[in-house]
């Protein structure tokens, strides 16, 4: 029986590679998205639904689910990767735009594992893949919202691991560096206020090296490998460090003391 994964955010970038990975591996795919009809790859492909799923619309989720179980008889695996990053300085934020990337990256997280996970349990078994992001283990200047979430998501995968285990489930925790995907301009909302002018030489800063964080970046397809491998591995392993990149970064965090990471970064940005 063929298994099948449950893919948010499968519009374009990394859910949308893995999406084509899982197909090509022999699963059923339930690629799920804001707007389905602008899809055109994903439905061409055999053993794919494309269907409707905004992480902020509760109806949506429900809906996403109970179709991909209709036709496919059952969920084994899921993949929260629906996201975005917001930046910027906090003060040059509004209140609605916080709440929005937390209800994204955070509660829509929240809402999609629960409605999915009395499914798991069940059938007494699942697997719930996070997707996290080396900012889920540190943190550059101005990210004080979109850090927060990844920090969020890594608190939540690790808590839900012991919840999960009473049914034989698992969770799984991606961190990604950077992908060379459209995440910097699509998945990217910038803020500022150019009134705040303490924060204006640090904006500058942080915007003209955010570029060369890309030079290494990892392909899509590279880190979708990673999310296949953690799915079906059949270990136990908790957090896969997806890219040179983050390999690196995440080690030197394990190593170094707050004061040299904190230091490091600074000198990468500049300030």
């Amino acid at each position: 029986m063929n298994k099948t994964i449950l893919i948010t955010g499968a519009s374009t970038g990394l859910g949308h590679e893995t999406a084509k990975l899982f197909q090509t591996k022999g699963w059923n795919v339930i690629a799920t998205m804001r707007n389905p009809e602008n899809d055109t790859v994903l439905k061409a492909l055999d053993n794919v639904l494309v269907t409707r799923l905004d992480v902020l619309d509760i109806s949506t989720i429900e809906n996403a689910v109970q179709e991909g179980i209709r036709k496919f008889g059952h969920i084994d695996v899921l993949v929260n990767n629906a996201g975005y990053g917001a930046y910027g300085p906090l003060e040059s934020f509004p209140r609605e735009k916080i709440l929005r990337q937390f209800n994204t990256n955070v509660i829509g997280l929240l809402d999609v594992t629960r409605a999915v996970i009395p499914h798991f349990r069940q059938q007494k078994s699942g697997i719930v893949i996070n997707i996290s992001s080396i900012g889920g283990k540190i943190t550059f200047p101005l990210g004080a919202l979109y850090h927060g979430t990844k920090f969020a998501v890594e608190g939540i995968s690790e808590a839900l691991t012991y919840e999960v285990e009473q049914f034989n489930g698992k969770v799984k925790i991606i961190e990604p560096g950077a992908i060379a995907t459209d995440f910097a301009s699509r998945s990217f909302d910038f803020s500022n206020d150019e009134s705040l002018s303490e924060y204006q030489p640090l904006v500058g800063k942080v915007m003209a090296a955010t570029s060369s964080l890309y030079e290494n970046a990892s392909s899509g397809e590279a880190i979708a490998a990673v999310i296949y491998e953690a799915a079906t591995d059949n270990s136990n392993q908790l957090r896969y460090a997806a890219g040179e990149d983050a390999k690196v970064f995440i080690g030197n965090r394990q190593q170094l003391d707050d004061a040299t990471i904190l230091g490091a970064i600074k000198q990468q940005f500049g300030i």
